[in-house]
């Protein structure tokens, strides 16, 4: 499974530029691999990622901003979504990955099985 983080490599904004380090920063300290897709050098990235962010998941303007993640072919969310499973620590859940041994998260879930 590959995780895609879709970006843009010169945003104008630096709220997006934030939330682009932050996320692949993350996954990067915590060695899960992914691939960055730029959708400024890429037309066929921009395509594929606005097509491919579910109807309820898009602005009111129809069209979705990076960054934008997905676990290959299956949308996990944007970062305001990344941002609240990382503050609950299901950040793996939300990639769709298994947790790995001996991180909160996977506590956590160990904790929910014994109840």
């Amino acid at each position: 499974m590959v995780i895609k983080v879709f970006i843009a490599s010169s945003s104008g904004s630096t709220a997006i530029k934030k939330q682009q380090q932050d996320i692949m920063g993350f996954l990067t300290v915590n060695k899960i691999d992914f691939e960055e897709c730029d959708i400024v050098t890429s037309e066929d990235n921009r395509k594929w990622m606005r097509e491919n962010v579910p109807e309820d998941f898009r602005p009111m303007t129809g069209v979705p901003l990076p960054p934008q993640i997905f676990n290959e072919e299956q949308y996990c969310g944007n970062y305001e979504a990344f941002f609240d499973a990382r503050e609950e620590h299901a950040v793996y859940a939300f990639l769709g990955l298994t947790a790995p041994l001996g991180s909160k998260e996977a506590e956590a879930l160990a904790r929910q099985e014994q109840q």
